[in-house]
């Protein structure tokens, strides 16, 4: 066991589709972070970070990585032609080593241009080889659990080669732990994590989501100023390993230390919703957060600077009924949405002077409802929706500008 402990393995963390080089970076603060040695970043591929390191490093990133979706330990890759080429591959591999039959399993595979067309059938065969192998040296296999496994087995197969992986995570990592209440479309917390990374945020500058919905941003960034790791919370499949290493796991948690609570309020929230602003403060409970978030009931458009230092303002605005907005992100926005943008957007300019405005939104055509041109737009998938962070930098001039229309239309 000692030895497996310490052999370096190959992982590869997935991620929301944009957050790859925000993911890259933040691997590399982990492991600086936790005094690793042995993690190491290689590559990124569209939707994840190829990374490295000894078993342990398992635990530091399932337990600090805000934005990976799972870490995936590869157990081998092979070139293919066939379903049988997949099966043999898979039925190679010492997967006593790591489980027992006593434990459910679930088969997930995903192909990106591979020649062979049923996904179902690829599945069916990896299970089949796991359940074989268990079969072939103990007379028992173990049971396949679709719903809550212990053991997720992952293939993935490009045109050429197939690779077979073990997951180390359970649950997907934007699963906190905390979350019991949601609003109608919540977003994912890993996606939630590499927005605020993307907008350059740092604990300590002021923060404020005027649309904030039941609180996923601020629960990210207020666990961020508190020192708080994403995992605290919540289990993971590699503590069922037949190697897991209780007392290593336990050092690596007690290695954290929370940061000082700030003496003044630096995060702010928002919404239209009396419901989503009580969601919000229960989550924030919920997530570990005892100092103070101050949140308000008000409409966006009629929002005020909740300090006086400038800072980021970032929200994902609602883009159905509540604005009168439909349909996917090519919208024909009504006159209730208009007039929303156009209030906003004038609160924006008359009172956030020095800010940086980021909006995360699936409609493209934001800007032009707005009325303002974006000095930055990056594009990211919420699922399979594709959206944009658009970044507005509301300059002094914007609210001089603003006064001095009516007078020049006298």
């Amino acid at each position: 066991m000692e030895k497996r402990f310490s052999m370096k393995h190959s992982y590869f963390c997935p991620c929301p589709r944009g957050l790859e080089t925000a993911l890259a970076e933040e691997i590399a603060e982990i492991a600086i972070n936790t005094g690793s040695t042995t993690l190491k970043v290689h590559n990124q591929v569209p939707g994840g970070v190829h990374c490295s390191g000894e078993l342990s490093d398992v635990y530091r990133l399932n337990l600090h990585s805000r934005i990976a979706s799972r870490v995936l330990m590869r157990m081998a890759q092979r070139g293919y032609k066939n379903e049988n080429d997949i099966y043999d591959l898979t039925l190679e591999q010492a997967w006593e080593d790591w489980f027992t039959y006593h434990h459910t399993i679930r088969v997930d595979v995903t192909a990106v241009k591979s020649p062979l067309k049923s996904l179902e059938f690829i599945t069916l065969k990896i299970k089949d080889a796991v359940c074989d192998r268990f079969r072939d040296q103990f007379t028992q296999r173990p049971s396949v659990d679709t719903r809550t496994p212990d053991m997720r087995i992952v293939g993935f197969l490009d045109a050429h080669n197939y690779t077979i992986y073990l997951d180390t995570s359970g649950e997907s990592l934007f699963k906190r732990g905390w979350r019991a209440e949601t609003g109608d479309a919540p977003l994912r917390e890993n996606l939630a994590a590499g927005l605020l990374r993307t907008t350059g945020w740092k604990p300590g500058t002021p923060l404020l989501d005027p649309m904030c919905g039941s609180g996923t941003i601020l629960v990210e960034a207020a666990q961020m100023l508190a020192g708080i790791p994403p995992g605290m919370q919540r289990d993971f499949a590699f503590e069922k390993f037949a190697d897991f290493d209780e007392k290593e796991w336990q050092q690596i948690k007690a290695a954290v230390r929370p940061n000082p609570i700030p003496a003044e309020p630096t995060i702010f929230g928002s919404d239209i919703s009396g419901d989503m602003v009580v969601m919000t403060r229960n989550n924030l409970q919920k997530a570990g957060i005892t100092f103070e978030v101050p949140l308000k009931q008000i409409e966006a458009q009629e929002i005020k600077v909740p300090t006086q230092t400038a800072g980021v303002l970032i929200t994902n605005p609602p883009y159905g009924e509540r604005i009168g907005v439909r349909g996917d992100h090519r919208f024909e926005p009504d006159e209730l949405a208009k007039e929303f943008f156009a209030a906003f957007s004038g609160t924006l300019k008359q009172r956030f002077a020095g800010w940086s405005v980021f909006l995360f939104t699936a409609d493209l055509s934001l800007p032009k409802l707005l009325r303002l041109k974006e000095s930055r737009k990056t594009p990211f998938f919420n699922g399979a929706l594709e959206c944009r962070l658009f970044r507005f930098d509301m300059v002094a001039g914007f609210n001089r500008r603003e006064a001095a229309k009516p007078k020049e239309a006298e």
